[in-house]
């Protein structure tokens, strides 16, 4: 099955919508965003230990004066080795909140872009009965796509989803859920016909 590219006039039909032209325009709210999907999947679980968590003696090693050494206090000190760590990393959350406004302009800016740098497709089905990755891989290759994709699908389709898994660049997603960090992530974009309605709606 063949794939025709979508150029910026073609996308502004697909989507019954005017996408943004202006260079400009929106690119602060794709960049907010972007950032923010990035922050959102951080753990945030990275944790040094402190002087009071380090675990041993509270004893203080030697007499304060009379050795020759430096007096000192206890082991667990940030200047000895194996010591706590000074204004390590700790625990902390880095998601962030992005208005439903600014997914909305960010997500339009990211088809904008995708249009007009030659990166998205529309193709008018895509099924691979067998679910097999062979077969997607031959259907991406007859395409003359790359192997670096963003599949856009208008429903869950579990055998294509199977399909997919095994290409490490290959990714599928619904229309409903697709955001603006994987369309600039991917290569190529393919927004199959029946898709396209659904997207409009989000970047109306």
């Amino acid at each position: 099955m063949s794939v025709k590219q979508l150029d910026f006039s073609a996308a502004e039909k697909a989507f019954d919508t005017k996408l943004i032209e202006d260079d400009k325009k929106g690119a602060q709210a794709l960049h907010e965003t972007v950032v923010a999907y990035q922050a959102n999947r951080r753990s945030g679980t990275h944790a040094t230990k402190t002087k009071a968590l380090v675990s041993g003696s509270g004893k203080k090693p030697w007499r304060q004066k009379g050795t020759g050494n430096a007096r000192s206090g206890y082991k667990s000190s940030t200047i000895w080795r194996g010591g706590g760590v000074v204004f390590g990393p700790q625990p902390r959350d880095y998601s962030k909140v992005t208005p439903k406004k600014v997914k909305k302009l960010a997500l339009k800016k990211a088809f904008s872009e995708a249009a007009k740098s030659k990166r998205l497709q529309a193709a008018a089905d895509l099924k691979v009965d067998s679910g097999k990755t062979k077969d997607l891989v031959s259907w991406i290759r007859g395409a003359k796509l790359p192997e670096h994709l963003l599949i856009i699908t208008d429903q869950i389709d579990r055998k294509l989803i199977l399909a997919s898994r095994n290409i490490p660049k290959v990714e599928v997603v619904n229309a409903s859920e697709v955001n603006a960090e994987q369309i600039c992530r991917y290569k190529q974009v393919v927004l199959l016909e029946k898709a396209a309605p659904l997207i409009a709606q989000r970047i109306k």
